[in-house]
């Protein structure tokens, strides 16, 4: 298995995320995260094909909160595997339980989108002792059943693409225009094809049938979820072309969802953090804070 190491010029006239890198060990393999602040645990996790600086925005608002933001492996500044076939829902999986194992995180509130739901959710269904809170942005948690003829077409053009335009996937997820200092700090952990492994695989990993190994942790955790009796916090965007409405299937799911003001982030896409950042990190804080609780 060839291992690639980022090429940490290529991050170097990003402006505007000037945090500390911080790696932790997991198998032959470096993973990179930020963590800012001190208070309580804020863990957020990303998703296709983006990294922890999706999350920059948040910071400055939760100055409050020990924020951890995580590159899954073959994403951002943590390591790339060559080769799309050596990428696992279990390789993810197991970096996510060794973080959280290794930084002794307790009483978590984890924000998840995107595949950093499907994996995030899945770990909060493993320890859900280890989590206090849970912020659910566009996401979902399939198992197994037939896709869309949409996603199948996404998921043929990430296998058979010669070069995955990550800046412009990212550009085609969101409803406004991004600048091209951002699309380029998106794509500055690819500098080439061998280093998007993780990207091409994370679209094909998406359980497309009952007996996929990704079904039981994700059954598992809409076990759990459907069980959950802390604070639960659903806000999906009103622009997403690939996940929106799925709001209601959380809001189905999740008994405590329900007690929370129902909050829509309008005029975002898919990436509704890098469009709406700052308003979705102030939610965040009023839902910590109890705030965001329908009085009876």
């Amino acid at each position: 298995m060839q291992i690639l190491k980022p090429d940490f010029t290529r991050f170097e006239t990003i402006k505007d995320f000037p945090y500390k890198e911080n790696f932790i060990d997991f198998d032959n393999l470096k993973m990179h995260y930020i963590d800012e602040g001190k208070g309580e645990t804020i863990l957020a996790l990303h998703g296709e094909p983006t990294w922890s600086y999706l999350y920059r925005k948040f910071i400055p608002t939760l100055k409050g909160y020990r924020f951890i933001a995580p590159d899954f492996i073959g994403f951002g500044k943590s390591d790339k595997i060559v080769g799309r076939k050596n990428y696992s829902f279990d390789l993810h999986f197991r970096s996510l339980e060794n973080f959280i194992q290794k930084l002794d995180l307790t009483d978590i509130t984890v924000v998840v989108q995107d595949w950093g739901g499907m994996l995030g959710l899945s770990l909060l269904g493993k320890y859900p002792e280890k989590f206090k809170r849970v912020v659910i942005l566009n996401t979902f948690l399939p198992v197994g059943k037939k896709m869309s003829l949409f996603f199948r077409i996404w998921q043929m053009y990430a296998k058979y693409h010669p070069s995955l335009p990550i800046g412009g996937i990212v550009q085609k997820g969101s409803y406004q225009k991004i600048s091209k200092e951002v699309l380029d700090a998106y794509n500055a952990p690819f500098p080439n094809k061998k280093h998007k492994g993780g990207a091409v695989a994370f679209p094909l990993l998406v359980p497309g049938n009952r007996n996929d190994p990704a079904v039981k942790p994700i059954q598992k955790a809409r076990d759990v979820l459907s069980d959950w009796d802390k604070p639960a916090l659903v806000m999906f965007s009103d622009k997403d072309k690939i996940l929106g409405g799925l709001q209601k299937f959380f809001y189905r799911l999740i008994p405590t969802s329900t007690e929370q003001q129902k909050i829509v982030i309008k005029d975002a896409g898919h990436f509704l953090q890098e469009e709406k950042g700052e308003e979705i990190a102030a939610y965040i804080d009023k839902f910590m804070k109890d705030e965001l609780k329908i009085k009876e």
